[in-house]
């Protein structure tokens, strides 16, 4: 082991990238040093975590009396770190972690015993029974010197329809103005009709979460507004009928201590300066009972949620421009207003607010989308989760992460952090007080000495009270998508981005399919007149054991070789220094990453084809990440699963590859490096219960014309554990994914063998499958030939893998494309033919592959 360090200078030549990466100041340097070495965490000295949003989040708060600029440094420990596919495992076996992690993530509350409680109360409410709940409300109102009631609250009583008629409402309440019935067991249309219709001075009625709303919701809502036209709000909507009543509703003037029906008052609004109309269904804003003669003082408008749709945004522009003091304005952009921030604040000059945003910042920044008063999202939990599961679901709403390296390699995975109490509670914010940055202290010098902390200071001068704050996208602009990843932590606009999503729709869908035709061999045999052997250079050990054909030589000078064929990438730097000419044929085709990098991949389909039903829809996060979460929020709406897988673009094995439904997780996952999110196969055909997917082996002699061959052999790849789409199994390797041969037990089943048991299974015929995955097969590569037809190269010839997963119904899905991919299965297996003509000997592979792609020939090789 390294000395231990000692000295600030040795301290900084150790740590000097570090130091520099977190951006922390030199001044702070020797302060950092300090507290390392004497393990100083005094944070509770200066700071105070509070409870907030009822105790569903913490906040921290400056106790110290003044705090300026870089004048501290302070020590965070973390609380826990853990690779992905591990966080499952350690909250079930580390002692206390659940627990400390449940209380640091408020997702620890005992909700089943908070539902038990709710459901006692409810059962002694309704033990008083419905007759005594009337008593009291009809006894709270003449408390209030009313001489009838009209506002009745009878919500979650069990009512059904026998006891709604047995109430008598239409004789007994005449002058009922608010009706809620909320969370009751209303079931017939007629019953409730024939009742409420008899109550001609009705201007609100709630039967929200009745079942009568599931079963006749249409007829129920016309038969009711047309017998009570006095009605201005239905089920917390707004009827065409609204008026002063509804506004006034909203404006906390009406309410069920002062339910007036402002018959005898005039310019019953006119003090209300602040009014929240989200979410009313209105469809009309041009009403005369919104207007500046009734609301003089209106400063403040939400009309997010709203269609508006019987106005266009010219009418809406007009109607609000006559508000004198409307300074504030929250809507929908895109919405009814259009889809421009800066062109709605041209329009409204008054207005110093949009969203809660400053105008002359949005002017500033020309900012189109806004949404800046954006609510955090807080914990859920199910009562019947268990409190790993709901640590597992808020952890992304707290989780950092880094990646190891030293001076051989970096890490393939990234280790996800959990910082303690005191840097969870910093919240964030666009323009914060606080910095915090990953650091690893190496106390003896090097990284097996490492603890890692979190370093915070303040980067602008705060006093006592002030609310302790970070940037959660510390360097993250809206070219980096800024915006749409804040919906990891808050509720953003879904309408926005569902907006984008259909545009990206609909340009998919506009996309025309443009077939190449089947071409016959041009291909000829390169061998040399003289018929001397052609020269192979290679870097891949089983060429040089298994290409043994009289034919090829091989050669350990690349610039003597006639062929190259390499596990590497040769751009022209690696041409020009090993000496390689352009008359030598090589195994790689100009711009094939094209089909080899996963992103690539789907960009070269989608513009080929738009979205054809062998790709499961996919999108490049780095570019598509507004449209994959408009794509996300209208499955939730519309109750579709929601399960997507991630992958990073150019990682081969399936590392750093994960499942999730949840939308955070997949956002912070960005983090980690590029990765496309593609629709999870969540029923895929299985075999014993497994899952599995099909590696092809794909020989491209020409991209134009397309001259492309399968071999007669593919390989199953099997998971080890039945297939499951319990949640857990999602962290489990060896149910999720197929790829066993590296470290992991690998069940080989012979090509012949798999097929005659698939087909006894499912009770199909293996090669009308087979036909399809040819089929798909053939079009990845007419989608290259078509998209880049830069590919072209007379000196190219090029082996590649072919991953195919089979869905429920039997039709194939392309998963990815493979540049030189690994044989050893080919290589070691003597396999039996798709068409069972034939053996394929392991040691004869290579031979068949090269006399194919060089010689002209097509011995096991099918062309597409």
């Amino acid at each position: 082991m390294a000395n231990k360090i000692s000295s600030l200078e040795d301290f900084v030549k150790v740590h000097g990238i570090l130091l520099a990466a977190s951006g922390l100041p030199q001044k702070l340097y020797a302060r950092l040093f300090h507290k390392l070495a004497s393990d100083t965490l005094d944070g509770g000295a200066h700071f105070q975590i509070e409870p907030c949003d009822d105790g569903r989040r913490r906040r921290l708060v400056l106790t110290s009396e003044s705090m300026p600029k870089d004048s501290d440094v302070f020590l965070i420990d973390h609380a826990w770190t853990f690779r992905l596919p591990d966080a499952y495992k350690q909250l079930q076996e580390i002692p206390g972690l659940a627990e400390r992690m449940g209380s640091l993530m408020c997702v620890d509350t005992d909700l089943e015993g908070k539902a038990g409680e709710e459901e006692e109360d409810t059962e002694n409410y309704e033990q008083l029974s419905v007759h005594q709940a009337l008593e009291n409300e009809i006894r709270s109102a003449a408390d209030k010197g009313y001489d009838s009631l009209r506002w009745l609250e009878l919500e979650g009583l069990g009512i059904d329809d026998d006891t709604f008629l047995s109430l008598h409402f239409p004789s007994k309440f005449q002058d009922l103005l608010a009706l809620s019935l909320f969370g009751n067991k209303l079931e017939s249309a007629d019953v409730v009709i024939q009742e409420v219709t008899k109550l001609k001075n009705l201007k609100a009625l709630w039967l929200n979460d009745n079942p009568v709303l599931h079963k006749s919701e249409g007829r129920l809502a016309d038969e009711i507004l047309k017998s009570c036209p006095s009605l201005e709000i239905y089920n917390s909507c707004f009827t065409p009928n609204y008026g002063l009543w509804a506004l006034g509703f909203c404006g906390n003037v009406v309410g069920k201590d002062n339910p007036t029906d402002y018959v005898q008052q005039d310019q019953p609004l006119r003090n209300v300066t602040s009014l929240d109309l989200s979410n009313r269904s209105i469809h009309n804003l041009a009403n005369k009972a919104f207007s500046v003669h009734e609301l003089p003082l209106l400063s403040h408008l939400n009309i997010r949620g709203n269609p508006l749709d019987q106005n266009s945004v010219g009418q809406l522009f007009q109607v609000l421009k006559l508000f004198p003091s409307l300074s504030s304005l929250e809507v929908d952009i895109p919405g009814p207003l259009g889809n421009s921030a800066v062109e709605i604040i041209e329009s409204l000059p008054n207005l110093s607010l949009l969203n809660g945003v400053d105008t002359a910042k949005i002017f500033e920044n020309g900012k189109h989308v806004v949404d800046s008063i954006i609510q955090p999202w807080l914990p859920e939990p199910k009562p019947e989760d268990s409190l790993i599961d709901r640590v597992l679901g808020a952890m992304w709403l707290y989780v950092m992460n880094y990646r190891l390296a030293d001076e051989e390699k970096i890490d393939e995975t990234s280790l996800w952090y959990v910082m303690d109490e005191l840097g969870s509670a910093l919240g964030h914010s666009d323009e914060p007080n606080f910095k915090v940055a990953p650091f690893l202290f190496m106390p003896s010098g090097n990284l097996d000495s490492a603890v890692s902390y979190s370093i915070m200071w303040p980067i602008k001068s705060c006093h006592k009270g002030d609310e302790c704050t970070r940037d959660f996208l510390s360097g993250i602009g809206e070219d980096k998508h800024r915006s749409a990843r804040l919906t990891a932590w808050f509720h953003t606009p879904e309408n926005y981005f569902i907006h984008e999503f259909e545009k990206y729709q609909q340009n998919q869908h506009a996309k025309a399919f443009k077939s190449l035709p089947l071409t016959p061999t041009i291909s000829q045999s390169i061998r040399h007149s003289d018929g001397s052997p052609l020269l192979v250079h290679t870097d891949l050990p089983q060429v040089e054991e298994f290409l043994t054909r009289s034919e090829f030589v091989l050669t350990n000078e690349p610039k003597d070789a006639d062929i190259i064929w390499t596990s590497m990438q040769v751009d022209e730097e690696v041409k020009k220094a090993v000496g390689l000419t352009d008359d030598q044929y090589i195994n790689q085709f100009p711009f094939e990453a094209c089909l080899v990098m996963k992103h690539h991949l789907a960009e070269t389909i989608q513009k080929a084809y738009g979205s054809p039903e062998w790709l499961q829809p996919t999108y490049n996060l780095e570019t598509e990440l507004t449209q994959f979460i408009g794509d996300y929020c209208v499955r939730k709406r519309d109750g579709l699963d929601n399960l997507w897988i991630l992958k990073p673009w150019n990682m081969a094995r399936t590392i750093d590859t994960s499942i999730t439904d949840n939308l955070s997780a997949i956002i912070r996952m960005m983090e980690t490096g590029p990765k496309i999110c593609q629709k999870y196969i969540e029923h895929p055909a299985l075999f014993k219960g497994k899952k599995f997917d099909l590696r092809y082996v794909v020989l491209l002699r020409s991209i134009d014309p397309l001259e492309i061959y399968l071999t007669d052999i593919f390989w199953v790849r099997l998971s080890n554990n039945p297939y499951s789409l319990e949640k857990h199994s999602f962290f489990e390797y060896e149910t999720h994914f197929t790829v066993m041969n590296y470290g992991r037990k690998l069940n080989h089943k012979p090509t012949a063998e798999f097929v005659r048991e698939f087909e006894q299974e499912h009770n199909v015929k293996w090669m009308d499958i087979h036909e399809k995955v040819k089929q798909v097969i053939r079009q990845v590569f007419e989608a290259a030939a078509l998209v880049h037809p830069e590919m072209k190269s007379d000196k190219s010839r090029a082996m590649y893998g072919v991953d195919v997963m089979l869905d429920s119904s039997f039709q194939p899905k392309i998963l990815e494309v493979t540049y030189c991919p690994d044989c050893m299965r080919a290589c070691t297996y003597d396999m039996e033919t798709i068409n069972g003509k034939g053996i394929v000997k392991a040691k004869e592979f290579f031979n068949y592959v090269f006399g194919c792609l060089f010689l002209g020939e097509t011995s096991h090789v099918t062309p597409l």
